[in-house]
């Protein structure tokens, strides 16, 4: 059991180094919320950002779990290493994708106006083929360390953020994030296929708490930079909708997030770490986010997205570290 604890916090140094992140996160709500970006120095650098590096960590966090979940222990150590390389991959071409679609508006919000397609340090034709090169590597990467469906749902994932997200609903309906953020919890289902082949009840919970979470972790961001989106035509809800019936509407998925947290506890046998962990944080983040309707500010906005971060790291750690100790 401690070999296994070891070898985990190892995979999560392993992650942070292939992102290029310390191994101890700082000022992580600047971080996530890519605020004040700055223009890459050298071309690698931006090469790097088209990837979104910080996205891809958040992503990767919940997909190491799902693997000892789904292996009811630590899977073979090298199987998780190319899991991630590959998952890695898979998400960096979609962003990376999302990036040349995006250039137009990207341009007009402050947050995002030192992306390499705007500064023009990289070429928007170079940006697209760099992405489809990162989709294929993944795909095979997945494909013969693993399974084809690891593989499948990785590519499917990008195919849904691409066209579905992207192309379709970010710019033309309010539900954008809740239906486009579907693709950000497919890695728990590239996950567990990697070790087990197939996707069963308990992969579809985890993916269902991704997918309720995404919302309002967003729009918590989405609030302190309303004014970006305004700018830029895109109907995120708090541009759309006063604050009040945005943090309304976050307080209630962070209401039945939680409660399909819980779901997890009899349907895997999970033990006290996880049970213990999911209510407290469960109820957390719904004080949270209903609280910011008492007291709204951009400030306050921040510290719910700020939460929402630690609340799905230390909810998939729980995960986890309840398999490993059994």
């Amino acid at each position: 059991m401690c070999r296994a604890i070891a070898r985990a916090w190892l995979l999560v140094a392993f992650v942070r180094v292939v992102l290029g992140r310390p191994l101890v996160p700082s000022r992580l709500t600047k971080a996530f919320s890519h605020v004040g970006s700055r223009p890459s120095r050298t071309l690698f650098g931006a090469y790097v950002a088209l990837t979104k590096p910080r996205i891809i960590e958040l992503l990767l966090i919940t997909t190491i779990p799902a693997m000892v979940l789904a292996a009811g222990g630590w899977p073979q150590t090298s199987l998780v290493v190319w899991t991630v390389i590959g998952g890695t991959l898979a998400a960096g071409g979609a962003n990376a994708i999302n990036m040349y679609i995006d250039r137009d508006i990207d341009q007009l919000m402050e947050r995002t106006r030192n992306r390499p397609l705007v500064t023009g340090r990289i070429a928007p034709r170079d940006a697209l083929v760099f992405a489809v090169v990162l989709e294929v590597a993944a795909f095979v990467i997945l494909a013969i360390s693993s399974n084809v469906l690891a593989g499948a749902l990785a590519i499917a994932a990008t195919l849904f953020y691409v066209f579905v997200y992207s192309l379709w609903l970010k710019r033309t309906s309010r539900q954008n994030i809740v239906i486009g953020g579907a693709a950000g919890a497919v890695p728990v289902l590239v996950g567990w296929a990697a070790v087990s082949n197939s996707v069963s009840w308990s992969a579809i919970v985890l993916f269902l708490v991704i997918f309720l979470w995404t919302p309002p972790h967003f729009w918590a961001l989405a609030i302190r930079h309303a004014d970006d989106y305004r700018a830029a035509s895109v109907p995120m809800l708090p541009v759309v909708e006063t604050l009040a019936r945005t943090v309304r509407t976050m307080g209630w998925y962070t209401v039945v997030l939680a409660l399909t947290s819980l779901v997890l506890i009899p349907l895997n046998d999970m033990g006290v770490i996880y049970s213990g962990a999911a209510l407290v944080l469960g109820v957390a983040f719904i004080a949270l986010t209903f609280g910011l309707g008492r007291t709204p500010s951009a400030a306050a906005a921040m510290r719910v997205f700020t939460f929402s971060i630690s609340y799905v790291t230390l909810l998939f750690l729980a995960v986890m570290v309840d398999v490993l100790v059994r």
